[in-house]
């Protein structure tokens, strides 16, 4: 199953030659660095090429009792170069045991340099990869944390934990891995041609017919290995996706005794993830062994036409007062730098392959990187206003789609240090209300201010700043109790954190824990009760000291006793503040300073609390269902008195 973009990501793959020079664009601060790889990859080609024409010397002197005649090579440059390394370390007069030895010895010494280049490449790109890898991800993170909440609603949390984690892997490994291995196959190649060529171009020509055969085998294979990387990388993420999915409700699993059913889904997606690889690495496959036979297709022409030089023409030439053509030494030496030089060849042939998983990779980060931050600071954007003169909403609608809104019209003015509850059923707009007032969204239509501020003309950061937001699915994070009541301060002393505590109603519990402030609590706080957390929430806000507060039911799920004591605390935090509450079971509602009653979006009844019960109606209705026999019984004992109509 393809991917299916969110809104505002581009989900149109780009061409591979615009990904190469977005990606190579990460090299940019690390110039440096790069020149090193490079350095060192020319030094490792040049001396992985100079210790094969090293042979030509050390098979001479073998073959003629240690008289090595370095003129005698068919090429004049390479004959110089040869004479002035390998023929200084050749002690004058030496008996023929001492030249192999010391050619040995300076063969050895090029490998250990050669070497010495091949570790500072390796390392120099570990560093480089590591840098950019770093880069990538912290860029992706933070541009992530920008996004709305539309974004998070409508893309799988286990698809963008794939994207962070494997799908940037890929591409480290294509941006800097592959890329200096592919700088030093090149080079290879140029230093293993130029001695080809210095002692044969007939042969060289023959050797570089089969090069284009090679690539060619690779060519017809990118289409489908392209499609089939893709795929795998979504369906990892889909495997991520339902394992983080069954890690945080296994109590909801273990429950329903759905292990077995849970079992069944994974083991189908994990048999889709086989079958696409598999599917992909077979295509992958054959290319190795199609280009192996179209190599073995050169050394065997080498070998024929190269033995018909040695056999044939050179004799001739000897016979006719002239220097060989070609000498057995030189042929194999010649078929000796060809199956090096094969070897970078194979791999540049697999090169477009080789980089799909990394390409894709880079493809599906950086539809996460051009997706649209939905809710951005406009240009000349302020800081928090302050709130002297309320809160106002000004005709405002939303939709998350369109074709359906989900507020329609609203208007409603809130003054400084006012509590206003937001009342109806599930789906009249209450969260969304206060999601607009948090600046999650934007509104469709109108406009929402503080103190005549439109939101969309305060920096989103700033104004968050300022607010305090206490839900029912309280987040916890795997850090200690002061880190958690001190997340948004960390700069907070642990006599302030102990104090808002206290307020919250949470010091008592805290200093039972086995570290008390320093007791880590645990991944999403499951060590707590759900009251525990409300109360580390409410601490976290009391912290804070915010100007606004938005509550989101933020009791509905708990016991009579943890009720209690939260909203103990709450009744501490709403003081001299401005407050939205969306009201369940909150007793805040009956003191509200305005009440509002919301239906399909819209708001239908507005008053206090007594007013809206003296008036009936929908607001009466949902009292009934929501509070206690007790107060049921004191609105009907209001009826029979006349006091409702």
């Amino acid at each position: 199953m393809p991917f299916t973009a969110p809104a505002g990501v581009r989900s149109a793959p780009a061409s591979d030659m615009r990904l190469y020079l977005r990606i190579l664009r990460y090299l940019g601060p690390y110039k440096g660095l790069l020149a090193g790889v490079f350095l060192a990859s020319l030094g490792f080609a040049a001396l992985d090429a100079f210790s094969i024409a090293l042979l030509l010397p050390f098979l001479s002197g073998l073959l003629q009792e240690g008289a090595v005649n370095f003129s005698a090579v068919p090429n004049e440059a390479l004959s110089e170069l040869l004479a002035n390394t390998a023929g200084r370390v050749i002690p004058p007069d030496a008996a023929p045991l001492d030249v192999l030895t010391s050619l040995a010895v300076f063969i050895l010494a090029v490998f250990m340099v050669k070497n010495v280049f091949d570790y500072l490449q390796k390392y120099l790109g570990v560093i480089l990869e590591q840098r950019v890898a770093r880069d990538v991800r912290v860029q992706v993170y933070d541009h992530l944390l920008e996004l709305g909440l539309r974004f998070f609603g409508l893309t799988r949390g286990g698809q963008i934990i794939s994207r962070m984690t494997g799908d940037i892997e890929l591409l480290r490994n294509l941006v800097t891995r592959n890329l200096a291995k592919f700088i030093t196959s090149v080079l290879q190649m140029v230093f293993f041609v130029a001695i080809m060529i210095a002692l044969s171009g007939r042969l060289t020509v023959i050797a570089l017919v089969v090069i284009p055969g090679v690539f060619a085998v690779w060519r017809k294979l990118i289409s489908p290995l392209k499609r089939g990387d893709r795929k795998i990388l979504h369906l990892a993420g889909e495997v991520t996706s339902h394992l983080q999915e069954t890690v945080a409700g296994v109590r909801q699993v273990k429950a329903a005794s759905a292990e077995h059913f849970e079992a069944g889904r994974f083991r189908e997606l994990a048999q889709h993830y086989y079958k696409a690889v598999v599917r992909t690495e077979r295509i992958r496959a054959l290319a190795s062994p199609l280009s192996e036979t179209m190599s073995a297709v050169g050394v065997v022409l080498l070998l024929w036409y190269g033995g018909r030089i040695v056999l044939v023409e050179s004799p001739a030439a000897v016979a006719a007062g002239g220097a060989p053509v070609l000498t057995a030494t030189g042929l194999i030496i010649f078929l000796a730098a060809t199956l090096k030089l094969y070897e970078p060849t194979k791999w540049l042939s697999r090169f477009p392959s080789m980089v799909q998983p990394g390409l894709t990779g880079a493809a599906r980060v950086f539809e996460f990187l051009d997706t649209r931050i939905d809710v951005p600071d406009r240009s000349g954007a302020v800081d928090f206003p302050g709130l002297e003169r309320g809160v106002r909403f000004e005709a405002v609608s939303f939709a998350y789609d369109p074709a359906e809104a989900v507020l329609r019209d609203v208007d409603l003015a809130v003054a400084p240090g006012e509590v206003v509850a937001l009342v109806g059923a599930s789906g009249a707009g209450k969260t969304t209300l206060v999601d607009l007032v948090a600046r999650f969204y934007d509104p469709t239509a109108g406009r929402i201010t503080v103190d005549g501020v439109d939101l969309r003309d305060i920096r989103g950061r700033s104004l968050r700043d300022n607010l305090g937001i206490v839900t029912q699915e309280t987040v916890i994070f795997h850090d200690t109790v002061r880190a958690n009541i001190a997340y948004a301060r960390p700069e907070a002393s642990p006599e302030a954190v102990e104090r808002a505590a206290r307020m919250a109603n949470a010091h008592d519990f805290i200093v039972q824990l086995p570290e008390g402030y320093d007791t880590v609590l645990g991944e999403r706080g499951t060590r707590l009760s759900g009251g525990q957390r409300q109360r580390i929430a409410i601490a976290r806000a009391i912290l804070r000291d915010p100007p606004i507060l938005i509550f989101d039911e933020a009791t509905s799920s708990l016991d009579t006793e943890s009720e209690r004591l939260v909203q103990e605390a709450i009744e501490h935090l709403l003081q001299g503040r401005t407050v939205f509450v969306i009201a369940h079971r909150l007793s805040t509602v009956r003191h509200a300073d305005q009440i509002l009653v919301l239906d399909a979006g819209r708001i239908v009844q507005r008053g206090t609390h007594d007013e809206l019960l003296a008036a009936g109606g929908r607001y009466r209705h949902l009292y009934r269902l929501q509070f206690a026999a007790a107060d049921e019984a004191a609105v009907t004992t209001t009826a029979v008195e006349g006091e409702l109509p």
